[in-house]
């Protein structure tokens, strides 16, 4: 006598997925809980107060300034390091891909330190007497961001370019373009909207940016004193409204970029 397996009744997903809705619930609710904090503890009198400020607005300015320059280098650099690393196989590609990964990965201290740490030695030295001054300078803060921000982006153009797909290219080369004529005709316009998105990532991290520009440039006011470490001053001073206000003034710049890369279409890159 053959005996057959008796249909299993049919079980609500509901129990599975509030429990995993509570816990990505505890950490939304966490943003969601420093975000109105912030707003609820100032005002726009204090932003307003702050801005009047000639030390904050300098800070203001320098930062968008040395922003735009690190993002500006960083999509320079990123673009031909994507290409490669996408569609190449060369001798150190693993070992490039690894080091692409220290910026990101390391304290952003170290990063600060290991920058001071190069502009010691006699090469570094020698590139400070001979060409401009780094270190405790406005280049030195544009440098520092660029660190950091430069891997951001490579890793957003390597993405856009593995989803691009190949045979453009290759029919443009077998039509007779060279592979710069390839590049610059075919690759390159397909990933426009890639390079957007890692200028604005790069931007926005070099916004952020605090320990490599306290370590390697200092803090000074009215030089090389940036939005991030003007939240530092300011509390160390005790002053906590103006603290807070120039981290409003952050926190409503970071959402804009989201909110424009988003509004773009930029999110298959995988970061955004």
């Amino acid at each position: 006598m053959s005996t057959q397996a008796l249909p299993r009744s049919p079980r609500s997903d509901l129990p599975f997925y509030v429990a995993f809705g509570l816990l990505g619930a505890l950490y939304v609710g966490l943003i969601v809980a420093m975000l109105v904090a912030d707003f609820a503890y100032t005002s726009v009198g204090a932003v307003g107060r702050a801005l009047e400020s000639p030390q904050i607005r300098a800070a203001v300015w320098l930062s968008l300034l040395s922003s735009s320059a690190a993002a500006i280098l960083s999509v320079w650099v990123a673009v031909p390091l994507g290409y490669l690393l996408s569609r190449t196989r060369f001798v150190g590609r693993g070992v490039v891909d690894l080091l692409l990964d220290v910026p990101i990965l390391l304290p952003p201290l170290v990063v600060g330190l290991s920058l001071l740490i190069l502009f010691q030695t006699p090469p570094g030295a020698w590139f400070q007497r001979t060409v401009m001054p780094v270190t405790y300078a406005v280049a030195g803060v544009v440098l520092a961001q660029f660190a950091v921000s430069g891997a951001f982006a490579v890793r957003t153009m390597r993405v856009t370019f593995d989803q691009i797909d190949p045979r453009a290219e290759d029919i443009a080369l077998t039509l007779g373009c060279s592979r710069a004529q390839a590049f610059w005709r075919v690759m390159l316009p397909a990933a426009r909207r890639g390079a957007l998105t890692a200028f604005t990532l790069a931007w926005a991290r070099a916004l952020g940016e605090f320990g490599p520009i306290l370590i390697f440039c200092g803090a000074t006011r009215m030089r090389t004193e940036v939005l991030s470490t003007s939240v530092f001053l300011e509390l160390s001073v005790g002053n906590l409204e103006a603290a807070l206000a120039v981290s409003l003034l952050m926190i409503v710049v970071a959402v804009l970029v989201l909110v424009t890369t988003r509004a773009f279409g930029l999110r298959g890159t995988g970061l955004i």
